[in-house]
């Protein structure tokens, strides 16, 4: 289990609970900015079982003090695997934050129409696959939630180790739906294993209907203090693939413990690898397109 830790006691100015640092990213963050990777927690509501990882309160409030700091004004709440199918802190979060964001649910194919429609009304526009920490899903279920889900538009997303994925590339190639792979697909983890990532994203995102999700460099690279080689590769692929990256914070980086990394720091990366132009389309016109946000 994840060792907790604590919000400083106030978020004047630009301090944000459950990150790291104060100041504003360094280059001009564009009008409509996304946030496309973060989670809620409220320890009001039962997590699913003592194992999961287990977080301190994550509120709206908190994070509306992040999108301050960091020039944010949308966002999309990933339903942590530690609530499986119980999606209140999810959908109260979605309430409270509007319609300037959106939500990615857990569900498994006993789902019902009712249940993915009061999800829909929520804002919920995809569902999530862990397949890392274990949860409400597991793999053999992807194809019958994905028939779910076709009729609503909605996209699968996966966070999965790097060799988890290289066996389930042609499974999410066929997949009725459009894919979000999380966590920049764990490009780094495995330094033998990289070149063959990179060159399986090159074949899933050249299909046109799958995307990668820059978050979390920490899980992506995990030995890295620069994140130069993860940067490396994700400037290769969007040199050709632009168009298919999202980005997000992973707040309030629950695999992190105490030591939460600067936010604002992991912002300005995009600032060292892209283009402003590049920039605008991975935070404004990409998310726009995927979660229905419009530009």
């Amino acid at each position: 289990m994840n060792p907790a830790s604590s919000a400083p006691e106030q978020h004047d100015g630009l301090n944000a609970p459950f990150s790291t640092g104060a100041a504003r990213p360094a280059f001009a963050v564009p009008q409509g900015a996304c946030d496309c990777h973060m989670h809620l927690f409220d320890n009001a509501w039962p997590y699913v079982d003592p194992g999961v990882l287990t977080h301190p309160d994550a509120t709206p409030q908190d994070y509306r003090a992040l999108q301050r700091r960091l020039g944010l004004s949308r966002n999309v709440v990933v339903q942590p695997s530690s609530y499986g199918l119980d999606h209140r802190v999810l959908v109260a979060g979605l309430k409270a934050l509007g319609g300037s964001a959106r939500g990615v649910a857990v569900i498994d194919p006993t789902t019902t129409p009712a249940q993915l429609r009061e999800l829909e009304e929520a804002g919920v526009v995809g569902v999530r696959f862990n397949l890392v920490q274990a949860g409400a899903t597991h793999e053999r279920m992807l194809e019958a939630v994905a028939e779910l889900v076709r009729p609503l538009g909605w996209h699968v997303q996966i966070h999965a180790q790097a060799r988890t994925l290289v066996g389930l590339a042609d499974r999410l190639a066929r997949l009725p739906v459009p894919v979000v792979i999380d966590h920049y697909a764990h490009l780094d983890t495995d330094p033998e294993l990289r070149p063959a990532i990179e060159a399986l994203l090159i074949r899933l995102l050249s299909t046109g209907r799958i995307w990668l999700k820059l978050s979390a460099p920490y899980i992506a690279s995990p030995r890295s203090a620069d994140f130069e080689e993860l940067g490396a590769c994700v400037q290769r692929l969007a040199a050709r693939f632009v168009d298919r990256l999202v980005w997000g914070t992973d707040w309030p980086h629950v695999t992190e413990g105490a030591r939460k990394p600067d936010d604002g720091t992991l912002l300005e990366l995009l600032s060292q690898w892209f283009s402003a132009e590049e920039r605008h389309r991975i935070l404004v016109e990409n998310p726009g397109a995927l979660y229905g946000f419009g530009t």
